[in-house]
């Protein structure tokens, strides 16, 4: 319950996050958004008349992290009942309302891309293809399209492509994601970089304008951390980087914050239980909501555990670093389950 404290320890010094990052990023855009958002991607052209798309059709991405060959399969039906017959010139992947950056203050070399992909506006299958990271999604997603448009008979003259949108486009049709309140649920339960950094880059395009970077995405969580009184060192949305740093007193306190909103059931359910996503080996039979953290020597995990005794979640946080990760899980499920059996 917010503003008392069972137990702290070094609460007020500042700790790497890891993956706990997430938990902020997820805050921010609960409260920015509403649980319900959907971010809906555009199908748009500057020419259709009886059928025919004299130039091209242009995909506009709007960071929607789940783009794939079915949701294109679902863009080409509705752009088959909006009358489109022929398409005169190319399907084209829009670039440009994201930037093409893929690295963050506290990124390491050579390491950190290995755990994230490209975070692009028109995602496409992860922007994952033949098992590889790609820094195209936009023409793969564009390829796609042009596929399932053919299937159902539309004529497409030109060869898929990528790049800046004109302006002056018109949609002709739209596919919307699931609602956030889901989306966060698939990024936090296995803590989905790709769909942080993305996510985190929407955010930052809302707050800061476009094109939405990783550093606007960070500068976004912050700010909004800020708004409540509270200072973090943040540099990403996924927690990848060395740089960040936050505290456990700091993240209780949003903790407090999200029980205080319309937005916090939605929020912990959300994260992952005992024996599901990043939990799937640990603190089973533990009514536990949590976020974990996991970098070389660093370990986290924070979130809501319910105490029996009280028949109420209580807020707690745990940042740990210079031991092994089997160590530090260990002892981070043991407070847990002491926390469940035994506060009050």
């Amino acid at each position: 319950s917010a503003g008392s404290f069972l137990y702290q320890r070094a609460d007020t010094e500042p700790r790497i996050p890891a993956s706990n990052e997430k938990l902020l990023l997820s805050m921010a855009l609960l409260d920015s958004l509403g649980p319900g958002r959907r971010i809906v991607t555009h199908a748009a052209t500057a020419s259709l008349q009886g059928g025919v798309i004299q130039g091209n059709l242009w995909i506009l991405g709007r960071g929607d992290p789940e783009i794939t060959a079915a949701r294109m399969a679902a863009l080409a039906r509705h752009l088959v009942a909006a009358g489109v017959q022929k398409i005169r010139g190319r399907v084209m992947g829009s670039t440009g309302y994201f930037g093409h950056d893929w690295w963050a203050r506290g990124w390491k070399r050579h390491r950190t891309r290995l755990y994230v992909a490209p975070p692009t506006a028109l995602t496409f299958q992860g922007n994952v293809v033949n098992g590889r990271f790609t820094r195209e999604p936009e023409a793969f997603a564009a390829r796609s399209l042009t596929k399932q448009l053919e299937r159902r008979g539309v004529a497409v003259v030109g060869r898929a492509g990528a790049g800046e949108p004109p302006e002056g486009l018109a949609d002709v049709a739209t596919i919307r994601s699931r609602p956030l309140r889901s989306i966060l649920a698939a990024m936090d339960r296995p803590s989905d970089n790709f769909f942080a950094e993305v996510l985190a880059k929407l955010l930052g395009a809302k707050s800061a304008g476009l094109p939405g970077t990783i550093a606007k995405g960070a500068a976004a969580i912050r700010e909004w951390v800020a708004g409540h009184g509270i200072d973090f060192s943040l540099y990403d949305g996924s927690g990848l980087s060395y740089a960040n740093r936050v505290t456990t007193r700091g993240i209780v306190q949003l903790l407090w914050v999200a029980d205080a909103s319309t937005w916090g059931p939605v929020l912990r359910q959300a994260l992952a239980t005992g024996g599901q996503g990043t939990l799937e080996n640990r603190l089973h039979g533990v009514k536990v909501r949590a976020k974990t953290g996991s970098l070389d020597g660093v370990s986290a995990l924070s979130g809501w555990v319910w105490l029996d005794k009280e028949e109420a979640w209580t807020e707690f946080s745990i940042l740990s670093r210079g031991m092994p990760k089997w160590i530090a899980s260990s002892i981070e499920d043991g407070i847990v389950r002491t926390l469940a059996d035994n506060a009050g």
